[in-house]
């Protein structure tokens, strides 16, 4: 299915529509960084705890009744989980999602809360993908992927028109938190002319290596541990590099010290819960690795940190 169409603007308008009729938009707060106002777009506060509502919700009522009625299959760390268990329960789909073990407790528990099915799988070790293909072999359920289905994209781009409308102009720039460059690939169809910078873990940086090369790059069997599981793809989709090559700004890679500083900072100066990934683009912001004027926007994806690892964090 994902084969069938190129996502486009009036896509991601449309998708925006769609989405602002059934949820509220997330707040838009303007905060100083280095003596500059900026803007952070804080998705942690959806009803799902992360941005991946949109694109969940746009992907999952484009489904036909055929599919509909065979269900669909997801593969997420957490987030994209719950943003396709949320829109699956408000539909009437069944959802089965394929997740790692070693994910958060709090992510697993707020999946299966929504009603989904989630089968395990090791990580490192077995192949995700290869588990969700024969779940779909065996039941014709159809693929949700997290960011290369073009539903997916601009659902997620819807974030960038709500931006528009509550900043009152287009963004100068985006600094939006990265795994396989949905997000990023959605919000530069949301602001044709808006900077777009793709931030993602350090060894982690499969879209900025690729924006870089013009070529699909895959993590190395030695890639670092990361904080922000929720950025752990091990390479990004042609159709996400398609969109983004020419387009986007050189990718920024934040370390694991940066990205707690930065919830550090977010629950101190803006009272809000961030997780690891959802706080990378922050971390790019407050580590310098990104211009920043009165006109820029920093996605804040997603806010289902894990209790302990937080509160160790928050702890310093």
């Amino acid at each position: 299915m994902t084969d069938l169409r190129t996502p486009t603007r009036q896509g991601v308008i449309a998708a925006a529509k769609s989405i602002a009729a059934i949820l509220p938009p997330t707040p838009l707060l303007p905060v100083e960084i280095d003596g500059v106002t900026v803007h952070v777009k804080a998705e942690n506060l959806q009803p799902v705890g992360a941005f991946k509502i949109r694109g969940g919700w746009w992907r999952l009522s484009n489904l036909n009744e055929a599919d509909r009625a065979a269900g669909v299959v997801a593969v997420s760390s957490g987030n994209h989980a719950q943003g396709v268990a949320w829109a699956a329960r408000r539909l009437g789909i069944n959802a089965t999602i394929v997740m790692p073990r070693d994910a958060p407790q709090v992510k697993l528990d707020n999946t299966r809360a929504l009603g989904a099915e989630i089968i395990l799988y090791d990580r490192p070790g077995e192949d995700r993908d290869a588990v969700a293909a024969k779940l779909i072999t065996e039941s014709g359920a159809a693929l949700v992927h997290a960011f290369g289905d073009p539903w997916v994209i601009e659902g997620q781009g819807s974030a960038g028109i709500e931006a528009v409308a509550q900043l009152g102009r287009e963004p100068s720039r985006i600094l939006a938190c990265c795994g396989g460059g949905g997000l990023a690939a959605g919000l530069s169809l949301a602001c044709p002319n808006a900077a777009i910078h793709a931030v993602e873990p350090v060894g982690w940086d499969m879209v900025g290596q690729a924006l870089a090369t013009g070529d699909i790059v895959n993590a190395g069997d030695d890639a670092p541990a990361t904080i922000c599981d929720a950025l752990q793809p091990t390479a990004t989709k042609p159709i996400n590099l398609g969109i983004l090559s020419g387009r986007a700004e050189p990718g920024i890679a934040v370390c694991d010290d940066e990205v707690r500083h930065a919830q550090r900072w977010a629950f101190a100066n803006l009272r809000l819960v961030i997780e690891p990934g959802g706080a990378a683009a922050l971390a790019a912001a407050l580590a310098g690795k990104a211009p920043l004027d009165d006109s820029t926007v920093i996605m804040v994806t997603g806010g289902n940190a894990d209790p302990a690892a937080f509160a160790k964090t928050i702890g310093g």
